[in-house]
């Protein structure tokens, strides 16, 4: 099995190697993708949570040219082998140089080493336990088995990690048996052990926490930076916490930093005024919205009397119809209000109105209705109209709106026309 280097030091991005064995992944379009594997390597493997590495191998010929393989990717087999997939071949027995990505390693052990500190921090000061981890791209998550906490709570448990951090306290790695691990964990003094079997290590933060992990970490807490919580939500097992360290919390600072300042800008306000002015835009768009609803009800009034007094009864039935585009109202929600309105007018009559949007992939809207003295039920008969037009709808005897491919949009409402008036004269 390969030597882990970073199993020792999570530091050393550097190191030589022999190549023991190589096998071909997969193939496309003529490139193979390989994977190799090393007598030793300091390339962090998927697993706990945490990311791989990447980097290089160099491989140098006698006459000093030098190959470099990619490290696109490093994983562990269900043997315990870890391999590394790379584009370029390399033969057993070629000794190697490893170049392993510094800042990516970094970042993963500020985070990792952050998450256990803030998994501890929610044991002191809630007694919420961590079920799982995720270590992402962007910000990294831990998920509680808990259902609910409060803003104090997160607010305690973030100022605790961060006097941690501000202590500098040593973090430690050791290896121990089995055994030894279980009687940790049966005196309190681990958080929780993982189900294989053999001597684990275990990493330690001075007087504060002791868990079995196989990940890479810092050597204090002070080199873990910031810690900031990002963001809360519920779970499937309880609740999710999303978390940033180090430069990945000075990062977010400044961008949330830059994102308030245009926002102020944008608001002409200073930074502690914009939750005041966005409260102010909320009102406002509010009493707009109501100002808007009230015109055009107002305007549906006017518009189904107009079409009421320009329709004529015929063979007992007032029949209007009427297909409306976004050049003529914005949304759907016109073509229902209007039928409403129209029904409501007078006596004979019926309405089938659609909206036709913009977009010819989108679904048009129908809307059926009637008066209150005619009988046939709208719900029905939209219905069974739409369903053989590759639409549904549904509604009341006296309303019913539903959806049509647009291209069918006239060809349904001639067909209600026609059903509308049949159900008239057999009345």
């Amino acid at each position: 099995m390969t030597d882990r280097l970073y199993s020792t030091d999570s530091f050393l991005t550097n190191f030589d190697a022999v190549v023991t064995d190589i096998q071909e992944l997969s193939r496309a379009g003529g490139q193979s993708l390989w994977r190799v594997a090393l007598d030793r390597s300091a390339f962090y493997p998927t697993g706990g949570g945490q990311p791989y590495d990447t980097g290089c191998l160099i491989a140098t010929a006698p006459s000093g040219a030098e190959l470099t393989a990619e490290i696109v990717d490093v994983e562990e087999d269900d043997l315990g082998e870890v391999w590394h997939h790379t584009a370029k071949p390399l033969v057993a027995g070629t000794a190697v140089r490893g170049v392993v990505d510094a800042a990516r390693r970094l970042d993963h052990m500020q985070q990792h080493s952050g998450q256990h500190l803030l998994s501890a921090a929610f044991i002191q000061v809630c007694g919420a336990r961590t079920v799982s981890f995720h270590l992402g791209e962007a910000s990294s998550t831990i998920d509680l088995d808990v259902d609910n906490l409060k803003t104090s709570t997160l607010e305690q448990v973030e100022e605790r990690a961060s006097q941690i951090i501000a202590e500098d306290r040593p973090v430690t790695m050791s290896v121990v048996p089995r055994e030894h691990a279980e009687s940790l964990l049966a005196s309190g003094e681990l958080r929780k052990l993982p189900p294989r079997q053999g001597d684990l290590r275990i990493v330690t933060i001075a007087d504060f926490d002791r868990n079995a992990c196989g990940g890479t970490h810092v050597r204090s807490t002070g080199q873990i930076g910031g810690l900031h919580l990002r963001g809360l939500e519920k779970v499937k097992q309880g609740l999710r916490v999303e978390f940033v360290c180090g430069l990945r919390a000075a990062r977010t600072a400044r961008n949330d930093f830059n994102r308030l300042t245009e926002a102020a800008r944008q608001l002409s306000v200073g930074f502690e005024e914009v939750p005041q002015a966005i409260q102010r835009l909320q009102a406002d768009a509010k009493l707009a919205a109501k100002h808007t609803l009230r015109l055009t009800n107002e305007l549906a009034q006017y518009h189904a009397a107009e079409l009421v007094a320009q329709t004529p009864v015929e063979a007992g039935l007032r029949l209007i119809r009427l297909l409306l585009t976004p050049a003529q109202q914005d949304d759907a929600s016109y073509a229902k209000m209007l039928a409403s309105k129209i029904a409501a007018q007078a006596k004979q009559t019926a309405a089938v109105i659609g909206w036709q949007p913009d977009d010819a992939s989108a679904p048009a809207t129908v809307v059926l209705s009637r008066s209150g003295d005619l009988n046939f039920d709208c719900g029905t008969l939209l219905r069974t109209t739409l369903a053989t037009h590759g639409g549904r709808g549904g509604g009341s005897k006296d309303m019913a709106q539903g959806s049509a491919p647009a291209d069918r949009l006239k060809t349904v409402s001639d067909e209600l026309a026609v059903r509308c008036r049949e159900s008239v004269s057999a009345k």
